[in-house]
């Protein structure tokens, strides 16, 4: 029986993206985005919760995230879940659950980034990491 790992978000950035090299430098972008999940109560209260999702982007589709992506935007990420374990010293294991990016469509209006030097007419922009497993 095969199996599925697909994450679909629409949330806003809450932070600009920490870009590095590789070794070989290849390009890898991380970001936290937050959606919101709102509900009523027992009493019949609205509330609402925030998660937060640590993403990341590789190669081409990180210089477009360095490009264009910052604090506040709204996008549409589309990828799969990654979990790396990260030694600590004393032997420590941290789990870290990610959102790797696979396809990036940035929501905002053309405006928003004109400063960014972006030249699509739309009024959305849409990245991915060429893959030819698109929507």
């Amino acid at each position: 029986m095969r199996t599925i790992n697909k994450v679909i978000l629409i949330g806003n950035v809450t932070r600009d993206p920490l870009v590095k090299s590789t070794d070989n430098q290849k390009k890898i972008a991380m970001f936290t985005i937050a959606t919101n999940r709102y509900y009523k109560t027992s009493d019949g209260l609205d509330k609402s919760e925030a998660e937060f999702h640590n993403c990341v982007a590789w190669g081409n589709l990180a210089e477009r995230v360095e490009q264009s992506l910052s604090k506040w935007k709204l996008i549409y990420i589309e990828g799969r879940l990654k979990t790396r374990i990260i030694e600590k010293d004393g032997g420590e294991r941290i789990y870290k659950t990610e959102v790797v990016a696979g396809n990036i469509i940035f929501l905002n209006k053309k405006s928003d980034f004109d400063d960014v030097g972006v030249s699509d007419e739309s009024s959305s922009e849409f990245f991915d990491d060429g893959d030819d497993d698109k929507f």
